[in-house]
């Protein structure tokens, strides 16, 4: 396989991974690009070997930066944005983390924490209230673990990580 053929599959399943942690197919696609680029790329180059309209380059790109996994690169003389990929992979999974659990365990936690004020002494509150009490304690058990993977040190991390997989 040459490098192309390689790249082009890489785009190809790291834009169909990225749904399974909370992105686009192509936003995942652009941030795979930008991943194996050795150069910096603007919204014409993307836009060019994704086969992507301007329009959708922009928005994710935005949500990119905004996520942390992309960032601007200012070239001298050049008019264009360009940007590049954070290749630092701990600080890539840190941020899938962060956003994932501001924008989806955050609202959860909220509203559990809202319906655990639901009235009523029938059994149908009863029960209720026990699920959205079990649903808040794991919940809260997931927040914690987050904020933990979020502030350990990446090396002990991805070391102690790689040597349960083995």
């Amino acid at each position: 396989m040459d490098l192309t053929e390689g790249k082009d599959r890489f785009i190809e399943a790291w834009g169909a991974l990225g749904s399974s942690w909370g992105v686009t197919r192509t936003m995942a696609q652009i941030h795979a690009l930008l991943l194996v680029s050795n150069t910096p790329k603007s919204s014409d180059d993307v836009m060019e070997e994704l086969q992507i309209s301007r329009g959708n380059v922009n928005t994710n790109m935005r949500m990119l930066v905004d996520w942390g996994l992309a960032h601007k690169k200012l070239i001298p003389g050049e008019r264009k944005e360009y940007f590049v990929a954070e290749k630092d992979m701990s600080k890539v999974v840190k941020s899938i983390i962060i956003a994932r659990k501001k924008r989806e365990l955050e609202p959860m936690l909220r509203l559990l924490d809202e319906l655990t004020g639901i009235e009523g002494n029938d059994e149908d509150a009863k029960e209720f209230r026990s699920v959205v009490k079990d649903l808040k304690l794991y919940s809260y058990k997931a927040d914690s673990a987050l904020d933990a993977l979020i502030k350990v040190d990446s090396n002990w991390f991805f070391s102690t990580f790689l040597s349960m997989i083995k």
